[in-house]
């Protein structure tokens, strides 16, 4: 029995270069300029100024939805429907679980910070 069905084309191997060429570093890198002492800084307060309002935005994340000001407040007093939602132990929790995310975002962020050479 023979096979009549067309067999597909082999498939061209491409020159080792063409297939690394997408995958690879490039073999020269260009130097990158080190940053002046003012951008040096800079970085530094914005990575110190960014973990702080992380940790200060999840402390009060934490907190703040187990207290009485957390349902008793002024800005609910247009909408009465909300309270008890916002009352909702559920919903207590998940703001108290973006707090824990925050101050973990906060800190990785600080833990994994570096300047560059």
């Amino acid at each position: 029995m023979t096979d009549s069905a067309p067999k597909a084309p082999e498939p061209t191997s491409l020159p080792a270069e063409t297939r690394a060429a997408v995958l690879d570093p490039p073999e020269q890198s260009v130097p990158q300029p080190s940053p002046s002492v003012a951008q040096l800084w800079m970085h530094r307060i914005s990575v110190f100024l960014f973990v702080l309002i992380s940790a200060v935005a999840g402390v009060l994340l934490i907190i703040l939805p187990w207290t009485p000001e957390w349902t008793d407040n002024y800005l609910l007093l247009n909408f009465p429907g909300l309270r008890p939602v916002i009352a909702n132990g559920f919903f207590r929790g998940i703001c108290s679980g973006l707090g824990l995310l925050d101050i973990w975002i906060g800190f990785w962020e600080a833990l994994h910070y570096h300047e560059q050479p």
